[in-house]
């Protein structure tokens, strides 16, 4: 690791790690919060901490870190921190609705001003920045932006199975799946560790089955959670499943080896999934390849890791410091190749990204942008915690409960309003 630097990565079960909390920094350091801890996450963190260290040579770096599950055992870390009042000096959030609990609770400050300052209302999407701002106000720096809607497989695979290309639509992939089953390889890649996993693959099916508009009705209220189209799209989801592997436990990365070992053939993951396998010293290209999710070409589903200022932290001006380089030219293309993500800059440099990150660049300018519901965008940490929950509960019973499920989704859009 690097110089002046700690690695506090909590692996221990989520609640203990909340009562066992560092106490506050010592001055001259500065505690970031995040959930980053392995695999192309943690090489691209360290990229950017390599920058922070070169511009602030006598501060010590803290990552406190609590591993896994997409963030949610951060989550409920960190809220059990802020509330007993030992914030680290910046933690990660997904940009968007996730952060309405915490600007509710006037937890973090406003950076409205970072943004003027640092000439950031120059250089990110004037799009993204009207989604980060609430009554004229900005709360996060975004690091970087991540596709959701991606599907990824193993040519060998594919062959074997003899699908020559990617399908194009919800149906055409499904199709395949029973391609791939009949030449011994299981369709698609399940993790249920979480729920997570598989709310992002519910996710993903709304949309491809219902299109950009009627989706983002479901988070506005113009779509109903309890009609025909949410209907039509759970039918496809339990026969998406229905070609999945038999264990209910995989995590993400777990999942994904199952098709870059050619055990299973589709995969629906965020492009986070190419930085862990070439972390594992795979080839994009050779080993696996992509294309954007069946029925969704032109879509681009995104989400945005951010570093926030937490009302009374210890170190402030370190805080404030870690931001100016998350939101710098330098700190988000030293952080970005590595962690398989875009720059939210428009002038970061193309050549210091792999092909598909070049193409998810050009993408990003020219296609429908939509939102994550499971990575923070449409929903607040409450909503996305309902929604998760009766994901995996349909997917836990094997698909079964339609109707369940559907109420249990109109469940969650009300548990959300009301937080």
């Amino acid at each position: 690791m690097l110089k002046k630097s700690k690695l506090v990565v909590a692996l221990a079960a989520v609640a203990l790690v909340a009562s066992t909390a560092p106490a506050a920094p010592a001055a001259g350091s500065l505690e970031i919060f995040t959930w980053w801890a392995s695999g192309g996450e943690a090489a691209g963190l360290e990229g950017m901490t390599t920058e922070f260290t070169k511009q602030n040579p006598d501060t010590e770096f803290v990552n406190a870190a609590v591993a896994g599950a997409a963030g949610t055992n951060a989550k409920g870390v960190l809220v059990s921190r802020m509330e007993a009042g030992n914030p680290p000096d910046t933690f990660q959030a997904h940009a968007g609705a996730e952060l309405s609990s915490y600007v509710k609770a006037k937890q973090i400050e406003d950076l409205t001003s970072l943004y003027k300052s640092e000439g950031w209302d120059k250089v990110f999407p004037a799009d993204l920045i009207k989604t980060l701002t609430t009554k004229g106000k900005i709360y996060s720096v975004p690091v970087n932006i991540h596709r959701a809607n991606v599907l990824w497989w193993n040519p060998a695979a594919a062959k074997k199975a003899g699908i020559t290309s990617a399908p194009t639509s919800l149906d055409g992939m499904i199709a395949d799946l029973a391609k791939f089953k009949k030449a011994g390889i299981d369709g698609i890649a399940l993790a249920g560790q979480g729920d997570w996993a598989i709310a992002h693959l519910f996710d993903y099916v709304l949309l491809a089955s219902m299109g950009p508009d009627k989706f983002n009705g479901l988070w506005n209220g113009k779509t109903k959670w309890n009609k025909k189209d949410v209907k039509t799209a759970i039918k496809k989801f339990a026969k998406i499943l229905s070609y999945g592997n038999s264990s209910k436990s995989l995590d993400w990365p777990d999942a994904g080896k199952l098709v870059t070992e050619g055990k299973a053939g589709y995969f629906i993951m965020g492009d986070w999934a190419s930085s862990q396998w070439q972390s594992e010293g795979l080839k994009l290209g050779k080993d696996y390849t992509w294309a954007p999710g069946p029925g969704t070409s032109g879509i681009y589903q995104w989400l945005s890791d951010s570093f926030t200022l937490p009302v009374g932290a210890p170190n402030r001006e370190a805080g404030i410091a870690w931001l100016k380089v998350a939101g710098s030219l330098a700190g988000q293309d030293a952080f970005n190749p590595k962690k398989g993500s875009i720059a939210v800059r428009t002038d970061s440099d193309p050549k210091l990204y792999d092909s598909y990150l070049k193409a998810a660049m050009k993408s990003w300018k020219v296609d429908r942008l939509v939102g994550s519901t499971v990575h923070g965008v449409n929903y607040g940490n409450a909503g996305m915690s309902a929604y998760n929950s009766v994901v995996g509960k349909f997917y836990a019973g094997n698909a079964k409960d339609k109707k369940g499920f559907a109420k249990g989704l109109v469940a969650a859009y009300k548990t959300n309003k009301a937080a």
